[in-house]
């Protein structure tokens, strides 16, 4: 499913004037360095890595830049403010940003996060600890963890709550767009490039709320309760002389050696072979139990704790202020690009299309030139390495050392 800017006005029939952009970041200039602080006090200086301000190896315009992590097993820290501080209300938040992994990504990750704090919000100290109100985003470790995270906190817990089900992510090295939309009937939706990926409510994919119903505490299971489906049959009796069928016997066959010295080497025995004989152990029938009642159920009750919060979607009640990335990657490489916080899921579609899409199609063309190149050379490399190999005297070789 996609969204379409047409479609959700005429749904709607919201001006998209009415819309605030709270951030627009495309990084096409110098002074980006200036609206970004880098994490400074979060970690010792040498476990850092630096930014690069590049538009990567392949891409629609050499000029139209991203930011790239550019040392590998480092952390990376970065935020912004934005230009105004977000509430959550009446309007969906919408957070969308590009992501490019152009190293084969064994291990890191790439999400971006929403923060609150205000003018107390401490740029230079800004890391994995830092309260946040989202994170969303690319998480990839080896080749069974390979998401897209989902998490909001929840002020009543006091926790971050994760997505209970994996929302998938795309780990190839071209450039895709990440969005998430919150809204204010507590429901979201993830798309990736455009697409849906996972939606639906914030109480049925996280553990914002307790369950409707628990088992009724003063229900137990009864004494006398049979959950035996099957007994032994009390008909069937073990044949007589059964166990006393080895499993093994001599094999009839074997004869000593002629050569065997019972002084030199002990007394001499046959060989063991497996009885035919051999039944195995005896295991009495099994029949179905006349006073079987079937798997006892625990009753459930409706759980008196359990109270629907309306306001669930409010992560930012207090005002969001901030974004940022802070993150680890074992092999560096990855670029972001294009975000955009904002209050419109038209605002965010248009600006996919001003962004992304205008240049996807050029990127990807880039990318397979590239790579038709990287394996032209890689053939080239190997035939030059055969021919040096047929330059060589192997029968000479093989003659000195022999």
């Amino acid at each position: 499913m996609k969204f379409s800017l047409f479609a959700v006005l005429a749904a709607t029939c919201v001006s998209p004037t009415l819309a605030e952009v709270f951030l627009k970041e495309q990084f096409n200039d110098e002074a980006w360095a200036d609206r970004w602080t880098e994490s400074s006090k979060w970690k010792p200086a040498s476990e850092m890595g630096k930014w690069k301000h590049t538009a990567g190896q392949w891409y629609a315009d050499a000029e139209d830049k991203g930011i790239q992590t550019s040392e590998d097993a480092r952390f990376y820290g970065l935020s912004a403010k934005l230009d105004k501080p977000f509430v959550s209300g009446d309007k969906p938040l919408v957070i969308q940003y590009s992501v490019k992994h152009e190293q084969n990504l064994d291990c890191g990750g790439a999400y971006i996060k929403l923060l609150p704090g205000g003018d107390k919000f401490d740029s230079a100290s800004f890391g994995g600890d830092t309260p946040y109100a989202v994170m969303f985003g690319p998480d990839v470790c080896g080749t069974s963890n390979k998401k897209t995270h989902v998490i909001f906190h929840y002020d009543k817990k006091k926790d971050n709550l994760l997505i209970k089900k994996e929302v998938s992510t795309e780990t190839d090295n071209l450039t895709h767009l990440y969005t998430l939309i919150l809204n204010p009937d507590n429901t979201f939706q993830v798309l990736i490039d455009n697409k849906s990926v996972r939606k639906g409510t914030l109480d049925e994919h996280f553990d914002f709320l307790p369950d409707k119903e628990i088992k009724d505490p003063k229900a137990s299971k009864p004494a006398d309760w049979v959950d035996e489906a099957k007994i032994p049959d009390p008909e069937d009796k073990k044949p007589e002389g059964w166990d006393d069928i080895p499993a093994q016997i001599p094999d009839p066959e074997a004869t000593k050696p002629d050569d065997w010295d019972d002084e030199d080497d002990g007394e001499w025995e046959p060989p063991m072979l497996d009885n035919p004989e051999y039944k195995g152990e005896w295991k009495q029938k099994k029949i179905d139990n006349p006073d079987y009642k079937g798997k006892w159920v625990h009753p459930m009750i409706a759980n008196p704790d359990y109270e629907y919060d309306a306001d669930m979607y409010k992560v930012c009640k207090d005002g969001c202020t901030h974004v940022g990335f802070e993150i680890w990657q074992v092999k560096t490489g990855t670029l972001f690009d294009d975000i955009i916080v904002t209050d419109s899921i038209e605002e965010a579609e248009a600006f996919a299309q001003e962004t992304f899409f205008k240049k996807k199609d050029a990127e990807k063309k880039m990318y397979d030139e590239h790579m038709e190149k990287q394996r032209a050379a890689d053939t080239d490399m190997d035939d030059d390495y055969m021919g040096d190999m047929g330059g060589l005297d192997m029968d000479g070789m093989m003659g000195d050392e022999l």
